[in-house]
């Protein structure tokens, strides 16, 4: 090759190794996704979010609606007309003679009462509002719990992918052992087999891992609906910073704290309210209503002897009404109207319990959850003590032959199964907690 190829090579090489060098400090710089980033962005960018959102400002309209309903109507009318017709002359012709006439008016007219309907319809549009805005939040809470859980699954995705990792590595340093005494003759050719055989299931479970680790992120990045061409990627924390908490809150406090804050337990007690005002607004229509009403008018005629201004002047009308109405008789449907109503109140109450039920359930389960995952953790802490003791020594032995591979191979699988349920219990245990804390109303950090 000549001294210009040379030079070529060296300089793509150099430019190579720069780019390499800035794609990995642009990869290290990426931004790593925090748990609270990923709820904040998910509640802040999901459609169902958004469209109950809507629905808040729509009931706030409906709202809006019910407090002018109070106000007096004012509205204007004009008509013009022409007429043509025949009239008799003296002579005892008939003439075809034709008039324009014109009328303008201001109307106004005021509920003056129909049995507190338009109040109560105010008071039961603001229950309704209400009861959207806790929709909402109900909403975003379901988005917490939702990435919460994904955003774990994640964290033990990867802790697990450390464990088939190490296995891998544990595999390769055993195989390369047992190759090494089988060439000096201290292992047969099926010891030497088995620890290749395993090695090769192992990388294939560190396969699968990695598999899990991307449809676990690929989760969560659906969840937050972030753009496919969007890079994505979470924070992992150390496993040490993710302490697993030695004691539970109580039951009692976390189900009390859970039925002051939680939106679907306020919604369902608003329910019931609701119900309440809709039986009055019912009961409404066995009442009188009184209607008060207004108008100014003025209007104009051709073929007088009088201007437009001067028929404006003159012709004036106002008049002012008050108007009563009683019912007598519905054909029932007042009364259907009322019973309805009651059985809407019953049906409010029933589902305020339901929902209390529910609730208690919820959180029952979750503490059960909690208490189970805990007391795993903590034995399989103790458990991945003896049993990375006795792999060791059993380690030992076998490089001294005083073992062979399938105890070795059984002991290795026990400590690899120790380590997995380690983690397994610890992330159970978190998400169980995280979620009693969030039922006490306390928001959801890592």
């Amino acid at each position: 090759m000549n001294k210009e190829g040379k030079t070529a090579i060296t300089i793509l090489t150099f430019i190579f190794t720069i780019l390499c060098i800035n794609v990995s400090a642009i990869a290290q710089d990426a931004k790593k996704w925090t748990l609270r980033e990923c709820i904040d962005y998910a509640i802040a960018n999901s459609i169902e979010v958004k469209q109950s959102e809507i629905n808040v400002k729509s009931t706030r309209e409906d709202l809006m609606q019910a407090k002018a309903s109070k106000l007096p109507s004012l509205g204007f009318s004009s008509a013009q007309n022409f007429t043509a017709q025949k009239n008799e002359n003296s002579n005892g012709d008939f003439i075809s003679k034709g008039s324009y006439s014109g009328s303008y008016a201001l109307n106004t007219s005021i509920t003056l009462y129909n049995g507190g309907k338009l109040s109560q319809n105010q008071k039961q549009q603001n229950i309704a509002l209400k009861i959207d805005e806790l929709s909402l939040d109900e909403r975003q809470n379901s988005i917490e719990m939702s990435v919460t859980q994904a955003y774990l699954e994640i964290l033990h995705a990867n802790e697990n992918l450390k464990t088939l990792k190490k296995s891998v590595e544990l595999s390769e340093i055993q195989t390369k052992r047992t190759k090494a005494l089988y060439e000096a003759g201290a292992k047969s050719s099926v010891d030497y087999a088995q620890m290749e055989a395993q090695l090769s299931t192992d990388r294939y479970q560190l396969t699968v891992g990695e598999n899990n680790l991307a449809q676990s992120i690929l989760t969560l990045k659906q969840l937050l609906e972030i753009d496919v061409n969007e890079e994505f990627m979470p924070y992992f924390p150390n496993p040490e910073e993710l302490s697993v908490p030695e004691e539970l809150p109580e039951l009692k406090s976390v189900y009390e704290a859970a039925l002051e804050g939680r939106p679907e337990v306020k919604s369902s007690i608003l329910q019931i309210e609701s119900a309440k005002v809709g039986e009055k607004i019912a009961r409404a229509d066995f009442l009188p209503s009184l209607t008060a009403s207004a108008s100014i008018g003025r209007g104009n005629i051709s073929g007088t002897n009088y201007s437009l201004y001067n028929q404006f002047e003159n012709k004036l009308n106002e008049n002012v009404g008050i108007s009563l109405s009683i019912p007598i008789f519905s054909k029932r449907s007042t009364k259907t109207a009322v019973n309805k109503a009651q059985y809407q109140i019953d049906m409010a109450e029933l589902s305020s319990v339901n929902v209390k039920k529910t609730l208690l359930s919820t959180i029952e389960s979750l503490y059960q959850d909690a208490s189970s995952a805990q007391g795993r953790y903590k034995a399989a802490v103790e458990n991945m003590k003896y049993t990375e003791l006795s792999y060791t020594q059993v380690q030992e032995q076998y490089n001294k032959g005083i073992k062979n591979t399938v105890e070795l191979l059984s002991e290795r699988q026990a400590y690899l199964s120790a380590m997995q349920e380690m983690s397994q219990s610890k992330y159970q245990a978190l998400l169980s907690l995280k979620l009693l804390q969030f039922y006490q109303n306390q928001p959801i950090n890592l």
